[in-house]
Formats: C-alpha cells, structure tokens, sequence
C-alpha cells in the first residue's frame, strides 16, 4: 500500500477510512489524520498521522473505542425548532462530509441520529476519534448569540437517559462540555448540572 499523510487524495484514501471507521470521502484531512495518530498511539507506533508500511501492517478492521461524551447546544435561539437536516446543511456549508453529531435532540425531548455511531464524528476537534457527540437544539438566547441554557424539561430528560445509557454501553466512558475542549460556551451549561 502506498504511504498516505495529511493532504492525500483519492481511491487509496477510502481503504484507510474504513478500517478507521471513518465517512469513506477519499479525502485524507484533519479527522483522518486525528483517527490514524490515535490508532498509531494505540497500537504503539508512532503517532506522526503517517499511514507508511508499520501501521498498514496493524491495520484491521476497528470498532471505535469510546472513552468521552462530549455535549453541544445546537447554538440556535430558544424556543425555535430546528431538524438534523437543517443542521446537517448548515455543517456540509462548513466543509464537513455530513452533521458532525452523532445524536440531536429536539426540543421535545425527542432524540435524533445524526452521523452513525460507528463514524467518527466531527464534532470537537482533537477528540472526534474516541467520543459520542450529541446536541441538544438551542443554546442561545432569543437573539441567538447569547450563550443561554434553553433546554426544555423534555431536552434535560432525554440528555440523562442517552448519557446514562452510553456510560452503561461504553463503561467508564467521561461526560464532558465543548467548552472543555475549546473557547466556547457549548452547551451553554455547566455538566454538573446536567
């Protein structure tokens, strides 16, 4: 196989996506790289993001390894309804391959697939490999640039009970706020009160 790095292109990408559970674009880019470092680590090799001979030889079909939960807010005003497909246009306007979140709950408490668990998602960069990301709709005020805890009783509710269920799934599995992992106010709650 030939050796693949950041910027790479085409046919030989697609493989590489697969075995890392990675959306099969051909685009060698960020997540790419991110996946490869965090399998080379894993497996330990180096971890330059330089797909040459030693990690072709480790690669196999994967199952992602869960170890976080990262929440996000949506960052749309309160009291509006937004779907996976509305944000799944605004994230491919943005360049990415799909909706970055793995899940989205709605304002009724209802919840939403967004990109398959089995994908890595796009959704915190430098943590995608390793993480769930799930979104409630909201997370501003009315004017839709404060940052403003909006979830409905409903949206509290199912967020427990999908966590709940994923540090069940995934055991030992951290919940943590996007604003642990960059200057943001995501999810315009603190975890502790969750």
């Amino acid at each position: 196989m030939q050796t693949l790095k950041l910027g790479s292109r085409g046919t030989d990408v697609k493989p590489l996506q697969k075995f890392l559970c990675l959306a099969e674009d051909g685009i060698f880019g960020e997540i790419t790289e991110e996946a490869v470092k965090v399998f080379q680590q894993s497996y330990g090799l180096i971890a330059d993001g330089v797909v040459g001979p030693k990690t072709w030889a480790k690669l196999v079909p994967c199952r992602r390894v869960i170890n976080k939960i990262i929440l996000h807010c949506a960052a749309t005003p309160e009291a509006k309804d937004y779907t996976v497909e509305q944000i799944r246009q605004m994230h491919l306007a943005r360049g990415f391959n799909d909706i970055g979140y793995h899940f989205v709950i709605y304002r009724d408490g209802s919840v939403h697939e967004g990109r398959p668990l089995s994908i890595i998602g796009a959704h915190t960069k430098g943590y995608n490999a390793n993480s769930i990301g799930i979104c409630y709709i909201g997370g501003c005020a009315s004017d839709g640039k404060t940052p403003k805890d909006t979830r409905t009783p409903e949206q509290r509710k199912a967020l427990r009970d999908l966590v709940a269920k994923f540090q069940k799934q995934y055991q030992g599995a951290t919940v943590h706020g996007h604003y642990e992992f960059a200057n943001k106010a995501c999810p315009s709650f603190k975890i502790c009160d969750l």
